[in-house]
């Protein structure tokens, strides 16, 4: 019998695995792992400590990470850490070139200090605020999928996504990106498989077609 795959998945900044709930990956083939973020110890926790921390909940040799969004940006920290077969990326940035001008205007004139993490924390309260059914349904969205609302992980994140030093690209990593991505731009992303009109959640939205290019690529990947 071949081994299966193990693949350990992280999610999107202040989500939780449960945006993975839709995925269709072979449970025959791959045996599927979710981690959570943590609590930064401090504001000024490194990145590569912090990654050091999250490779603690790994449990196998050698795996498989999947990231999306600024979970993305952690697989790599983490594959720095320890030895993997593989990085799935999906809706991220590769390197601190990807990332758009929009994003590197904030960063280089810390608007990102003015984010108002009090509204996430307390995101329900602000709910009544939302008006129209599409704004609502919205606000619920991120009840469900954004539970990770702690200030300190919050400013913590941020920063570190808009300041994120890896120069180049790091080998073997399968990079799946919608076209449509409003946060990162496919424009600005090298070498990717696409997913045509994709936006920045197609996680979710379009989970049927990545959980394709995932398993079709894991079960020809040879150890």
């Amino acid at each position: 019998m071949m081994e299966k795959v193990q693949l350990y998945c992280v999610p999107g900044l202040s989500a939780s695995p449960k945006i993975f709930e839709n995925l269709d990956l072979p449970e025959d083939r791959i045996d599927i792992h979710f981690l959570e973020w943590k609590i930064p110890l401090s504001l000024e926790e490194t990145i590569e400590h912090y990654a050091e921390r999250m490779c603690r909940d790994i449990h196998h040799k050698n795996p498989i990470l999947l990231g999306v969004s600024f979970g993305g940006v952690m697989v790599q920290e983490m594959a720095k850490v320890i030895d993997t077969k593989k990085i799935i990326l999906v809706s991220s940035i590769k390197s601190r070139h990807e990332l758009p001008n929009r994003l590197r205007v904030i960063r280089n004139t810390k608007a990102y200090k003015l984010f108002p993490t009090h509204v996430a924390e307390n995101l329900e309260e602000y709910m009544k605020y939302f008006f129209g059914n599409f704004l609502k349904k919205k606000a619920e969205l991120y009840r469900m999928y954004l539970p990770v609302r702690n200030p300190e992980y919050l400013k913590w994140a941020i920063y570190q996504v808009l300041h994120w030093k890896q120069d180049s690209h790091m080998d073997n990593i399968l990079h799946i990106h919608g076209t449509n991505d409003p946060v990162f731009p496919h424009k600005y992303i090298q070498s990717f498989t696409p997913v045509v009109d994709g936006k920045h959640e197609i996680i979710l939205t379009k989970a049927k077609y990545i959980s394709k290019i995932i398993t079709d690529d894991l079960i020809s990947y040879k150890s």
